[in-house]
This record gives C-alpha cells, sequence and structure tokens, in this order.
C-alpha cells in the first residue's frame, strides 16, 4: 500500500500524508520541550529535516511506514506528527508528538484511536506497540485509553 495518499479523518482532526506544507512548523515546534521522553531528538537543521522527509516519504510509497501531519479538520493549523510504523509487520508501532499549545485537549488520543480502527480495519497484526517513557504520563494515558498495558 502507498500510504503516501492515506488521510484519516476524525470529529477535529485530518491526519494528512507527511506534507512538506508543514515543514517549517514541523522545524519550529519539534524541539528538546517536546522531545524529553522521545527518540528521534530535534533535526539540527533544516537540511537534515528536508533528508529526514524524503527517507520518509519513500518509506511511505513503499508501504513501509505511514507517517502524517496532524492538522485541525476546520482551520488546517498545524497540530502535531504522529505516524503507524513498519505497518506490514505482525508487530507495527504508534506514535505521535504535538505542538505545546496543542497539548491537553485530547488531539493526541483522537489520532491515535483512530489510525488504531484503520489499522484494526485494513491491517493484519498481532499487536500494535505504543512505546512510550513510563514517565511520560500523558502518552501512557493514550496507550491506556486504547487498552494498552504497560
Amino acid at each position: 500500500m502507498d500510504y503516501a495518499t492515506l488521510t484519516i479523518e476524525t470529529e477535529r482532526l485530518k491526519l494528512i500524508p507527511l506534507s512538506n506544507k508543514y515543514k517549517e512548523d514541523v522545524f519550529r515546534e519539534f524541539k528538546d520541550e517536546i522531545t524529553t521522553y522521545m527518540y528521534p531528538k530535534p533535526n539540527e537543521s533544516m537540511e537534515a529535516l528536508d533528508k529526514h522527509y524524503e527517507e520518509t516519504l519513500e518509506e511511505m510509497k513503499r508501504g513501509e511506514d505511514y507517517s502524517f501531519t496532524v492538522i485541525d479538520k476546520n482551520t488546517e493549523e498545524f497540530l502535531g506528527r504522529g505516524g503507524l510504523h513498519q505497518p506490514h509487520t505482525r508487530n507495527p508501532e504508534l506514535g505521535i508528538w504535538l505542538k505545546k499549545s496543542a497539548h491537553g485537549n485530547g488531539y493526541g488520543r483522537e489520532a491515535m484511536t483512530a489510525v488504531k480502527k484503520w489499522a484494526d480495519e485494513n491491517l493484519r497484526y498481532e499487536y500494535i506497540a505504543y512505546p512510550v517513557d513510563k514517565r511520560n504520563i500523558a502518552s501512557r494515558k493514550i496507550a491506556e485509553s486504547m487498552g494498552g498495558k504497560i
């Protein structure tokens, strides 16, 4: 499957394929404060982000990754990025990050629930992992809300 064309909509959000339109937002918002418990760390330059986008878009076209941009459905405001990584395997992984000003609105849970629902309807897998640092309470709550176990 070519994930470079997949869009998932929720009540408030649109999860659109990785988009150059929001690349500057990603560079501006994906900073140390957001990545405290995450890998990868922020890109040090726009050139590094460009290279990451090129590689990820190729993986998406080959069906090896679904990386998406989270935007507000009505205003198209950039909210963050997420992914369903290794969707072709028996144990894909979910992940998401949101810009600081979007925290606390339930967007992460809404987006991850929608992606898991899509995966349930379209993929064959044993389980989906949602790797999260145990100190990251907000992300743990997302996983636990979907039946995840620590």
